[in-house]
């Protein structure tokens, strides 16, 4: 299984117990639908791999207490701490029409109010604060925050984005 094919859910925060328990750190809107998972996939060393659940439960604040197959002691489960824990896109929640996941915009053109065209989604950045469209506009790397007063609409049919860009966010890029 490749990154592209996946989406990252969270990750592996600290050991719980004696018994191979972790507790995991969910990035998600609802916790509790991921509950009857019966793996995930960590990256480890830059590979995804499938690890197989004992349980997965939904604890507060958007953790989960996790017991993996064969991971039967505190030792072994310290080996899993900052991993990754991801899952296949297929088995995203599906979404309204009028819902996006961000992965979705990647090659969506952006199109600004009052510029019209300034370019396609490169990528999407998932920073701590926020999240970004990363986008190139005549040769520079521009950062969009995906915000509800920037990005006015999605169009996921027409594959496009329709924003507000803050005054001044393009020329800052295009100084040198």
């Amino acid at each position: 299984m490749n990154k592209e094919n996946c989406f990252q859910i969270g990750y592996i925060a600290k050991v719980h117990g004696l018994q191979g328990e972790v507790t995991a750190v969910l990035d998600v809107d609802y916790p509790e639908d991921y509950e009857d998972i019966e793996h995930v996939f960590l990256d480890k060393n830059n590979r995804l791999a499938p690890y197989f659940l004992e349980h997965f439960v939904s604890q507060p604040n958007g953790r989960v207490l996790a017991k993996f197959e064969g991971y039967d002691d505190k030792n072994a489960a310290e080996t899993l701490v900052g991993s990754v824990l991801y899952l296949p896109l297929k088995d995203l929640p599906k979404l309204n029409d009028d819902q996006y996941y961000y992965h979705e915009l990647v090659g969506f053109e952006i199109e600004d109010e009052t510029r019209g065209v300034i370019g396609n989604v490169q990528v999407i950045y998932d920073l701590q604060t926020q999240y970004l469209i990363g986008l190139d506009y005549q040769g520079k790397e521009v950062l969009i925050p995906i915000q509800d007063d920037v990005i006015l609409k999605v169009d996921k049919a027409a594959k496009k984005v329709f924003c507000r860009l803050p005054e001044g966010l393009l020329e800052i890029y295009l100084e040198d």
